[in-house]
């Protein structure tokens, strides 16, 4: 309660000015400190990009050649192509099947399927990969990598896919049956186009995820352009070929995102003219439900049973001598990490979430982009561009907390928009203009009204925020100031001496606090459908 109401005046201060005073009793709009401060944090969004751009330039056009047109960056991008090419669809024949079995089918037990659909997210993908490793040492490569990511990251098709599901129409599927198409044809034909948008989101998240993935592939031991920069960085963390790497993997970033708007096309979704939604009639499955359970059951043996087996049986080895100080400690630094890092991502991104909502226009579209982009890059080109500026201009906030909660705000920029910008469309305009009619000012008016109406967003918003920091690897690792360590770091470390059984009480800690970040997911998702 304290933190949010620190957040709740520190950004009502920053719209104080928001109404100029000839419109007090009028419509709203922004005023100057607020389109500034929210184009003070969009400046701060382009600093990975700007970096790369100011490397490339610095380093001179026949550098580049060298560093970026040689064997091994041919390699890695080829690698982690096909890990692309052969995940996502993996990915998505895994989680278009299983959501049509729990939403549009009798399967028994379908509620409880679908939950156990989406809690492998609350598995960090180093963590699974740690359990697999585990279990079967000899996975590695290409082969183990595409096994461990689909298992990993299928929940994020999984989710947008079921709730479309449900949004859908059944009457479509209805007109299109009784023009003699067979229950196959009318999926087909008729349901999976329905899903496209559903299917490239969700793609296009498994696609960045597998960009930015570093601890997932180091263990598995499959080199990709993300294990090969923060393998360069730790050898040598000013080295040119880093930031190349670097600048590769965000031109693949942007293709990804371009080849998204692609292929997702212009069509119309929404369904037009009178009627009321129904639920779809769900299809019998007789004698066959059965055999079909086994795709539910193994899914959810091979993604939750592995992991809590191994952890269980690491846990058992060790005993309580495992559970000592340290692991107290990397709890208590990880929670204060990841609030803090939610609350300030939360508060950088409250002056355009209102903008965005109050005032839309040209300039605006412009920096809520700017807020956005940052999500589709990975971790270690954000944390290798924050650290390349402060060792070269900024010295002093090199490995300070600063710096690391800047590159958490960076990096999670994205998830407290989301949240944000939704709670504050529903706050209606109206009530800010009632109070300021009665007498209040606009930071009143903001104040009292507006964000305590959005106070449910921004609680998700810091959750979210909150609970990406505490899976956070990769970028934790390169900008943590010496003696911190999170419960992803102090994991990593161990693992990386093959101490498992000293590892596991931290992976147990991150599951544990991951887990209502599973629980909002879903709820939300009902929410979303209407249910």
């Amino acid at each position: 309660m304290k933190a949010w109401a620190v957040l709740q005046d520190s950004t009502a201060e920053a719209f104080t000015e928001a109404w100029p005073a000839r419109r007090r009793m009028g419509a709203s709009r922004p005023h100057v400190p607020v389109i500034v401060f929210a184009a003070l944090v969009a400046m701060f969004s382009l600093v990975p990009l700007g970096f790369i751009g100011w490397v490339t330039y610095d380093v001179g056009w026949e550098t580049v050649k060298t560093l970026v047109f040689r064997p091994r960056v041919g390699e890695l991008i080829l690698g982690t192509l096909y890990l692309e090419l052969l995940t996502i669809p993996l990915s998505i024949a895994v989680a278009v099947g299983l959501a049509w079995l729990t939403e549009r089918t009798d399967i028994p037990g379908a509620r409880l399927w679908a939950w156990l659909a989406i809690t492998p997210l609350a598995v960090p993908a180093f963590v699974h990969s740690y359990a697999w490793v585990s279990l079967v040492p000899g996975i590695r490569g290409l082969a183990g990598g595409v096994f461990v990511a689909v298992l990993a990251y299928f929940p994020f098709l999984y989710l947008p896919v079921a709730a479309a599901l449900r949004r859908l129409d059944p009457a479509v599927e209805d007109a299109a049956a009784s023009l003699g198409l067979a229950p196959v044809a009318v999926f087909f034909r008729v349901v999976l186009p329905q899903l496209r948008l559903a299917i490239c989101g969700g793609s296009l998240l498994i696609g960045l995820h597998l960009l930015s993935e570093y601890g997932l592939f180091a263990m598995i031991r499959f080199d990709t352009l993300a294990t090969a920069i923060v393998d360069q960085f730790q050898s040598s963390y000013n080295s040119p070929a880093a930031s190349m790497i670097g600048g590769v993997l965000v031109t693949c970033c942007l293709f990804l995102l371009g080849l998204e708007v692609l292929l997702r096309g212009n069509e119309r979704y929404a369904r037009i003219g009178a009627g009321a939604a129904r639920p779809a009639n769900l299809q019998r499955l007789g004698r066959f439900a059965l055999p079909v359970l086994l795709l539910p059951a193994t899914l959810a043996m091979l993604t939750l049973g592995v992991p809590l087996l191994t952890l269980g049986r690491w846990l058992w080895l060790g005993g309580a001598a495992i559970w000592d100080n340290e692991v107290t400690g990397a709890v208590g630094q990880t929670i204060v990490l990841a609030l803090a890092g939610g609350i300030l991502a939360t508060m950088a991104a409250a002056p355009m979430a209102w903008l965005s909502v109050r005032a839309p226009g040209r300039l605006q579209r412009f920096l809520e982009a700017c807020h956005y982009y940052v999500g589709s890059l990975p971790g270690v080109v954000v944390a290798l561009a924050l650290v390349s500026v402060t060792v070269r201009f900024l010295l002093p906030l090199y490995q300070t907390f600063a710096l690391l909660l800047a590159g958490y705000v960076l990096l999670f920029l994205p998830r407290a928009m989301v949240g944000l910008r939704a709670s504050i469309a529903q706050a209606p305009v109206e009530l800010e203009r009632a109070a300021v009619a009665l007498g209040r000012t606009p930071g009143q008016a903001v104040r009292q009204i507006t964000l305590r109406l959005a106070a449910p967003g921004a609680a998700a918003s810091v959750a979210l925020v909150s609970l990406g920091i505490t899976n956070e690897l990769t970028a934790t690792l390169m900008l943590a100031p010496t003696g911190v360590d999170t419960l992803a770091t102090r994991f990593w470390a161990l693992t990386s001496e093959i101490d498992y059984v000293a590892a596991a009480p931290y992976a147990v800690m991150m599951v544990v606090l991951s887990l209502p970040l599973t629980l909002f997911l879903h709820a939300q998702s009902k929410r979303t459908a209407g249910q």
